[in-house]
């Protein structure tokens, strides 16, 4: 039975998901919470060799639909191996992407249908959704220059998209909050850090009442 709590993070590229990720998850271990951090694509040994086929920067020519069915493999390994026995063991899992990812990139971005690759996505994940997700909101321009400033962030195969595609990437999360308002809270990311953290940790400890 499930008795823990899934939270996931979503955003475009250098919207800062992992710096938060990092510190909700010292301040809720710090609070006495039990708490797993994961990433999409990736997580476990199988869904990170999925990750790195997908990411890598010579695989420009990839398909829309096999990068989204790559995703949907990747996500479906790594729930059944890591995100459910944490959540059936009480844990708190803090995810960095999930479904919503898939749904704005492959299926808004690359056009291949919202819609459609929910529908592939229902077949991975089998009824596993988050219980709530943050949205970082950021535009590409200040995302893109985050990632080209990082000196520890490789680049990869996504950041080197069109700034036409990452703009529709945006444009995918903006319809994916009107779908579904109730789970999907909007974080400004163009704050500083410790305003993002501080929102973000604001939401975490009414849901917990911590």
């Amino acid at each position: 039975m499930e008795t823990g709590l899934f939270i996931t993070f979503e955003g475009p590229e250098g919207a800062g998901k992992t710096t938060i990720i990092q510190r909700i998850f010292k301040y809720l271990t710090s609070e006495g919470q039990s708490v797993v951090i994961t990433r999409e694509p990736g997580g476990i040994e199988i869904a990170e060799k999925i990750r790195s086929l997908i990411l890598d920067k010579n695989h420009t020519m990839m398909d829309g639909r096999t990068e989204a069915l790559l995703y949907a493999a990747a996500r479906r390994q790594h729930l059944v191996e890591k995100i459910v026995p944490a959540l059936t063991n009480g844990q708190i899992v803090l995810c960095d992407r999930f479904i919503d990812s898939s749904l704005a990139y492959q299926g808004y971005a690359r056009g291949l249908g919202i819609d459609q690759v929910l529908q592939i996505n229902q077949f991975a994940i089998d009824g596993w959704m988050p219980h709530l997700t943050f949205y970082l909101d950021v535009t590409p321009e200040i995302g893109l220059e985050r990632i080209n400033n990082s000196k520890g962030r490789e680049i990869n195969r996504l950041d080197l998209e069109t700034m036409e595609f990452h703009y529709k990437v945006r444009e995918g999360y903006i319809q994916l909050i009107e779908r579904f308002p109730e789970r999907i809270k909007t974080i400004n990311a163009e704050q500083p850090e410790d305003d993002v953290y501080e929102d973000v940790k604001t939401i975490i400890k009414q849901l917990l009442m911590i």
